[in-house]
Parts: C-alpha cells; sequence; structure tokens
C-alpha cells in the first residue's frame, strides 16, 4: 500500500464504506490512483447505524482533513435498478415501495448509471441520511451497488460474449447478468457454502438461457474457497474467470475509483 501524505489531503478523494459489519475509509489520489490509503473502523452493533456514525464523525481523525472530494458507499439489500427510460423521478418512492415494505423511517435516493443506463434506487436510513448531509453536505452518497454495476458494464462492452459478474461478500453474494454492456439482472443471495454458491450461480446461468461453452463467469471481491468453488464451476461452465483485486480495498471501492 503507498502512503498518502494527508497534509496534501485536498488533492485527494476520501470514500467512506458504512456496512453493518463495520465501517472503513479510503483514500486515493486523483492524480495517481495508483496511491491509496485504507482503515477500517469499528461498529458497535447493539447500537443503531445513526449512532455508530455520530460516533465515527467524533472520533476519527482521517475526517478532519479536507477533501477534493467524499464518497459515500451504503452496503444494504434494499435496492432496485429501474431501466433509465422508464424512470421518472416523481414516482422514486412509488416505484421503490412496489418491490420492498415501507419503511417510515428511510430516506428513497437514487444513483444514476450512465454506463449501465439504469437508475438505481436505494433505501435509506433517514437520519443517518440527514446527519451525513449535516456534515458533509458536498459529498456523493451511492449503494455499494453502483459502482459494481458500473464497473461490470464497462467490462461487459468488451466482450464477445455475454457474462455473469458474481461480486462476494462476508455472507451474501449478488450477481449481475449483461449481455454486450446491457443489463439484464441483479440479484442477491444470502449464502457462504460451496454447494450453494454454485446452485445459485448455476441456477441464475440456466434461467438466463446462457451457452456454457460460450458466455463467460466473472468472479471478484472477497472469495470463500476459491480454488474448490472454481474447481466445482469448471465441472459445469468452460470459461471461469477471477477479477483481478487491489488489497485490502473493498471491491466496491475500487470500482467506485475506476468508474470516477
Amino acid at each position: 500500500m503507498n502512503r498518502i501524505d494527508f497534509s496534501k489531503s485536498e488533492q485527494y478523494t476520501l470514500s467512506i464504506r458504512l456496512s453493518a459489519d463495520g465501517f472503513s475509509f479510503s483514500v486515493h489520489s486523483s492524480t495517481g490512483k495508483e496511491n491509496f490509503f485504507h482503515a477500517p473502523h469499528p461498529v458497535n452493533t447493539s447500537i443503531s447505524l445513526t449512532a455508530n456514525i455520530k460516533e465515527m464523525i467524533g472520533s476519527a481523525e482521517i475526517l478532519k482533513h479536507t477533501y477534493k472530494q467524499i464518497n459515500i458507499l451504503i452496503d444494504t439489500p434494499r435496492f432496485t435498478p429501474i431501466p433509465f427510460e422508464l424512470f421518472e423521478d416523481e414516482h422514486t418512492e412509488d416505484i421503490f415501495y412496489h418491490n420492498f415494505p415501507k419503511n417510515n423511517h428511510e430516506t428513497v435516493l437514487c444513483n444514476i448509471l450512465g454506463k449501465s443506463n439504469v437508475a438505481l434506487l436505494f433505501g435509506m436510513d433517514k437520519y443517518a441520511h440527514q446527519l451525513l448531509n449535516e456534515n458533509f453536505p458536498q459529498a456523493r452518497i451511492f449503494t455499494c451497488i453502483s459502482p459494481l454495476t458500473e464497473y461490470f458494464a464497462q467490462q461487459s462492452r468488451e466482450a464477445q460474449c455475454r457474462q455473469l459478474f458474481v461480486h462476494f461478500r462476508k455472507s451474501t453474494m449478488e450477481v449481475f447478468a449483461f449481455d454486450k454492456g446491457k443489463l439484464l439482472i441483479i440479484n442477491t443471495f444470502s449464502c457462504q457454502q460451496t454447494s450453494d454458491q454454485v446452485y445459485f450461480i448455476l441456477y441464475t446461468w440456466q434461467q438466463l438461457g446462457f451457452s456454457q461453452e460460450k458466455d463467460q463467469l466473472e468472479l471478484a471481491g472477497n472469495i470463500p474457497m476459491e480454488e474448490d468453488l472454481v474447481t466445482e464451476l469448471n465441472k459445469f461452465l468452460r470459461q471461469v474467470n477471477i477479477l483481478p483485486s487491489q488489497e485490502p480495498l473493498p471491491f466496491d471501492i475500487q470500482t467506485l475509483m475506476i468508474c470516477e
């Protein structure tokens, strides 16, 4: 990991990643993205997201600097993509709550994804959103799914076949299907066992009618039992690849840096 000179913080971008299993900070140089700093920030699971954010703002030294840009990534399963041509801003909440139970303590936000040609709607605790806006008024707020979608769309445009991208995290995996840059589906599965991961990947593959010989499976993120997983998948699919990763940065932060 290359060091960042925080006396020049106004030249850097800070990304704050907020997840139920921990927060983290990532800083990279806008003039040289190979230079970065990454540090975790623990959370207290016995208190609310808003309380954890208050604690972070009050205690994290990294937040005392001035940055060129601040990004905030929210790790949430409450998201839904809408084709941009069907998206109407005034109906954001109606569309979102057609897919999720109503939550009166939630703000519905939207990321417009130009590379994917979709509007990605996501929910966030309204008090946490208010607190972040008060302390980081110029920050851009994303769901973690947004930079992943944009990066995979960009990769897919360069391919000569259809692709299924699978992003792994601690206890879930997200599946993104593309046909030469066109988003087909995004789905999330809660699973930790290799057998379950293989089942859901192959089920999605079959439902989409992908070719076992011609189309590609791309794996990314924190892949558990990587060798065993690839061995099992290779029994059914000809083209299984691992996307390069830059540790210890979370893969969604890496894709955000690339897509900026």
